[in-house]
């Protein structure tokens, strides 16, 4: 995937906006547990950065995916991942399906305010006993006339505090495990739907995350995304997405933290000499950059791939579980070389560190990419579904 000067053209709208308008609130959003989701997704959505990829008779810039990457990668830039993941859960997470296989009227009333801005939107997947097996959810979807009764309840669901809508999945047949799933958009101002407070999280402090309660919610059946019984296929789709997003965006957030290590490396001075003329330490760093670069290319790589129609399965499943990994393997340096400074919790290192964390457990755990991974590589125990 090369850039263009239009990527580069996004990417610095991205970085405008970022700079202006996000950065220099992240430490009270972190501080207060939440940010205002609405206020930012608006002013992403005026600028198009929402919709980037989605069809342009609803809102979108009908770009192809690669351009995406290009703002996601941006989205590295914000010193609250909390915030940037929120970002990714709008354009990345609870979008794709009803862009590709909403119906025309489904996507004007829920996809089109979407990219404007105007709706924040929540993907409900998780459950109490059901995260990186989604095979395993019970939310249920009972029809009666022309509506569904849903009754159910979601886990760690990201901007559920301030969602207007949920790209909610539930069973809606008796069918196997695999074919009884449809994804379902669910208002969240329904009867019955009902939140819990803001869990206290290690990370992703600006993001709110809470537990969502279904209870009896009538919705028309009529919102259900595509055909019935195809929201598995239609869920492991924006995985791929969701996974794609969650390495690029660590990308800059990695090169941001060893450029912070090393400028404070080069100002300390320890045994007479700076911190940074260890041999040690510049070359662990030099190490980790490299390895940055070289899940850029995985990155980039596998986005040529999806944006011509190639199953990237075994790439996104490899990119998630690398960025997860070395996000946890380059915070962890360059906290050790900030040394106590690097323990204080306002220090930007300590929060990557926190936040990074997720990167290995949400979207699917490290050890479900392996199972991904290996399946395709046909190594797999006999059996194995």
């Amino acid at each position: 995937m090369l850039y263009t000067d239009e990527h580069r053209a996004i990417a610095e709208t991205a970085n405008k906006v970022i700079q202006s308008e996000i950065n220099p609130y992240c430490d009270q959003w972190e501080a207060e547990g939440i940010f205002p989701a609405r206020e930012v997704f608006q002013k992403l959505g005026k600028l198009g950065l929402l919709g980037i990829n989605k069809p342009v008779e609803f809102g979108g810039m009908g770009l192809d995916y690669s351009y995406q990457m290009a703002f996601s990668e941006e989205l590295g830039v914000i010193e609250s991942a909390g915030v940037s993941m929120a970002i990714g859960v709008q354009s990345d997470m609870s979008t794709p399906a009803l862009a590709k296989h909403g119906s025309d009227a489904l996507r004007a009333e829920f996809l089109t305010p979407a990219i404007a801005g105007d709706y924040v939107m929540s993907i409900a997947v998780s459950e109490p006993n059901a995260g990186s097996d989604v095979a395993s959810i019970k939310t249920s979807a009972r029809k009666d006339g022309d509506d569904y009764i849903i009754n159910g309840t979601k886990m760690w669901i990201t901007n559920s505090t301030q969602a207007d809508v949920l790209c909610l999945l539930a069973n809606t047949s008796d069918d196997a495990a695999h074919k009884n799933k449809s994804l379902i958009i669910v208002p969240t101002d329904t009867p019955g739907v009902s939140v819990s407070e803001p869990f206290n999280k290690l990370g992703m402090r600006a993001s709110d995350t809470a537990q969502v309660f279904l209870d009896d919610v009538r919705v028309p059946q009529s919102n259900l995304i595509g055909l019935e019984g195809l929201g598995f296929m239609y869920q492991m789709e924006q995985f791929q997405e969701e996974r794609l997003y969650a390495a690029a965006t660590n990308l800059k957030m990695l090169e941001r933290c060893i450029a912070q290590t090393i400028d404070y490396a080069r100002q300390r001075q320890a045994f007479g000499q700076s911190i940074l003329d260890n041999q040690v330490v510049r070359f662990t760093l030099a190490e980790l950059q490299t390895e940055v670069e070289m899940l850029r290319a995985l990155v980039y790589s596998a986005t040529e791939e999806y944006v011509s129609g190639i199953d990237v399965t075994t790439k996104a499943s490899m990119a998630k579980l690398v960025a997860g990994r070395l996000s946890r393997k380059v915070t962890d340096a360059c906290l050790q070389y900030f040394g106590g400074s690097g323990f204080m919790w306002d220090n930007p290192v300590s929060r990557a560190y926190r936040d990074g964390r997720l990167g290995s457990i949400g979207g699917g755990a490290d050890e479900v990419m392996l199972e991904i991974i290996c399946k395709k590589m046909g190594t797999s125990p006999t059996g194995k579904r």
